[in-house]
């Protein structure tokens, strides 16, 4: 049985809570709210994240990190990723010696635009063998609900991805392995730039045709930017690239695709932060991921433009209306 301790208690490190426990793991949530752990510990159901839907009884929540992270084998991070430097560097002193670190984050570090498991590495003072993320098409209410679904696990050391996937493998949650932590990594985050622009188109009443070709340019993107980073191009047309792509741009459960949604409806930032209530990691990672794209030579549009929404007050119409305005060009691939 794998001790698994997930240092989050919200949406997210909820459901992968449940996944592994499901998976057979002893497993151990530690959240920063003492009314989860109530909730969870003695009702089964994180009524502030996930209300009426029912957790496994084995699965546990501590308030302490101390506890959460005694004895534990695999550490599964599900945090806000602009805290994670912050948060580590109080629990690295608490992490077992041979302990895999896995992150849930889908960000670039604001003030460095290093990836997550860059800042996990350089703050937990581990090497990059045993630093891991898990990136995919999951919607935390739908694996609440046990709907099936399907993810990537990313190490640099082969062995500790199985260990991982193993320990998050069950009837509903299906793991795929690889050795590209960088296309992993630069997928999870550039999609939900993409589907903040996603959002704004629909919330503007645009239909099909222009949310279609916003998802096709922004795999275009994150593609080229992955490429200038040393990912394989062909980890893209996977579940971290495409398949969380789409799920993020089109699901109405998407955080980020309702950001952008409630600004192309007419909210301002400040407001729709205040509505939303829940990190949107495409608002606080956007302006770093352009300076990594403008860092590698990597023309970024998309991304671009929703750092002028987001951070400088454009309307989601001059937005989508620049984009459209740009000079005629070769689509990617073609030899022209």
């Amino acid at each position: 049985m794998t001790r698994v301790a997930v240092m989050g208690g919200g949406s997210f490190g909820t459901a992968m809570g449940m996944i592994a426990t499901d998976a057979g793991g002893e497993v151990v949530i530690w959240a920063r709210e003492p009314e989860v752990a109530k909730s969870v510990n003695e009702l089964h159901i994180n009524e502030m994240y996930h209300p009426g839907l029912e957790l496994p009884p084995e699965l546990w929540v501590t308030n302490d990190p101390a506890k959460a992270l005694e004895g534990a084998e695999v550490i599964i991070l599900a945090i806000p990723a602009q805290t994670l430097r912050e948060n580590l560097t109080e629990w690295k002193s608490l992490i077992e010696p041979d302990a895999i670190i896995v992150t849930l984050m889908k960000g670039i570090e604001a003030t460095t635009t290093k990836r997550m498991t860059e800042v996990i590495a350089e703050v937990a003072e581990v090497p990059a063998s045993r630093v891991a993320a898990i990136s995919g098409p999951n919607l935390a209410r739908e694996i609440i609900q046990r709907q099936p679904a399907a993810t990537t696990v990313a190490c640099v050391d082969v062995d500790n991805a199985k260990k991982v996937a193993t320990a998050v493998t069950n009837p509903y949650f299906r793991p795929y392995w690889t050795e590209d932590v960088v296309g992993t990594e630069v997928g999870g985050a550039v999609k939900n730039v993409i589907a903040l622009a996603n959002g704004m188109a629909f919330g503007l009443g645009y239909g099909e045709n222009a949310q279609a070709s916003l998802i096709t340019r922004g795999l275009a993107e994150m593609s080229r930017l992955g490429a200038a980073l040393g990912a394989n191009p062909m980890t893209f047309l996977g579940l971290a690239g495409i398949g969380d792509l789409i799920a993020t741009c089109t699901s109405s459960l998407s955080r980020n695709r309702t950001f952008g949604e409630n600004l192309g409806r007419g909210l301002t930032v400040e407001e729709t932060i205040e509505q939303t209530k829940q990190t949107c990691e495409g608002v606080k990672s956007c302006q770093a991921i352009l300076e990594l794209g403008k860092a590698n030579g990597v023309e970024m549009p998309i991304t671009e433009q929703v750092v002028q929404v987001v951070h400088n007050g454009m309307s989601p119409q001059e937005m989508l209306g620049n984009l459209m305005s740009r000079d005629p060009r070769a689509e990617q691939g073609s030899s022209a």
